[in-house]
């Protein structure tokens, strides 16, 4: 992308966004959060705390595995206010599988702030959004935008995509983000931006795929596009080479006695922070088992070992740990944690790493 080149698309910016406008009034996506551009047009508002619930949940998930958790939430708290009132134990329960669940703590005290100090209103505008908890700028801009009309650019990976094509930027990611943003705040226009971000990323999801681009005829910015004309649209955006993610170690400690089973709650800050575990020992970066320590026995009680092991990946790690059943003869006071009935586990706020674990010990031992 040269200057004369970005400049030039950036100056007809008002001519694509009425392209893109049309194109999105034929091909919006019907999602359940989404006010369409016939409804908006025919005076209804989208509404705030579906976009708000909807863009929480969508941070670093796709379409398709949030729609169901996007209605069960609706269908059980179709008020700010209603989920402000929830316990925050029902809330990560119906939250497991989402994962990243700080956003479900967040999302809990983000309700209890609206409903408390804003009068079950949100704010209207990206700058006052910000100051809720867990609303960060994209989020702030993506619900002004939408909800308010604000003429704030929302860049999230399908508009990075859209942008590092449209411009040939081949710059590496994370790196061209500034970059990306400058350019999506330069074709954001002034007339229906919340419609214009929406169609931007329905694009983005849509059309200028990661992969399988559909560039023949049905996309409204093909003739502009500084990628298609130079062929290089399917290298684009590139991405520094990601490095090879460690693995962490560990034992998970199964104490169960008359149909309970030992859990506790894992500290509020740090990783997966406020949910219930099965106990276990720290997760310490490892290259192998072999001359692994052994592991420290939380409780009195004679233990062996199971079978196989339980394989989880995270953002930044994997994480393998070994099950270690510890042979009680009566149900012990604990020191911390409770014993949990096992036919009611699906009550409690159990990560999916740690619903592994369940299973693995739940799993027959097949004799070879």
């Amino acid at each position: 992308m040269t200057v004369a080149e970005k400049n030039r698309l950036l100056k007809q910016g008002d001519d694509l966004a009425d392209s893109l406008l049309d194109w999105y009034d034929s091909n919006a996506r019907s999602l359940p959060w989404r006010t369409g551009p016939e409804e908006k047009a025919g005076g209804l508002k989208p509404d705030a705390y579906e976009v708000w619930l909807s863009e929480i949940m969508l941070q670093q998930t796709t379409v398709i595995t949030v729609i169901p958790y996007f209605e069960k939430f609706i269908a059980k708290w179709p008020t700010v206010t209603a989920l402000a009132d929830a316990d925050l134990d029902e809330v990560l329960v119906d939250w497991a599988g989402l994962g990243y669940y700080a956003r479900a703590r967040n999302l809990h005290k983000c309700a209890q702030y609206v409903r408390d100090e804003l009068g079950g209103q949100f704010p209207e505008t990206s700058e006052e959004l910000r100051k809720l908890p867990g609303i960060g700028p994209y989020t702030a801009a993506a619900i002004a935008a939408i909800v308010h009309d604000e003429p704030a650019a929302v860049v999230d990976g399908n508009v990075e995509r859209v942008m590092a094509r449209m411009f040939n930027v081949d710059i590496p990611l994370p790196d061209a983000r500034p970059v990306l943003r400058e350019l999506a705040e330069g074709l954001t226009p002034s007339h229906r931006p919340g419609d214009y971000a929406q169609a931007v990323m329905d694009l983005g999801a849509t059309v200028c795929t990661p992969r399988a681009l559909k560039c023949d005829g049905r996309c409204p910015w093909q003739i502009s596009c500084l990628s298609a004309q130079s062929g290089t649209s399917e290298e684009l955006p590139r991405r520094l080479k990601k490095q090879k993610k460690p693995t962490r170690r560990g034992f998970a400690f199964w104490g169960e006695f008359n149909g309970h089973v030992w859990l506790r709650r894992r500290p509020e800050e740090g990783l997966l922070g406020g949910m219930m575990e099965i106990p276990s020992s720290d997760w310490v970066p490892s290259n192998s088992w072999e001359n692994f320590p052994q592991p420290q026995i939380p409780i009195i009680a004679n233990w062996r070992e199971t079978p196989g092991m339980v394989s989880h990946t995270f953002t930044h790690f994997h994480l393998e740990l070994k099950v270690i059943r510890l042979e009680l003869e009566e149900m012990i006071n604990l020191q911390e944690g409770i014993w949990a009935p096992l036919d009611k586990l699906e009550e409690f706020a159990l990560p999916t790493v740690m619903k592994k674990i369940v299973e693995h010990v739940s799993a027959p031992v097949l004799d070879l």
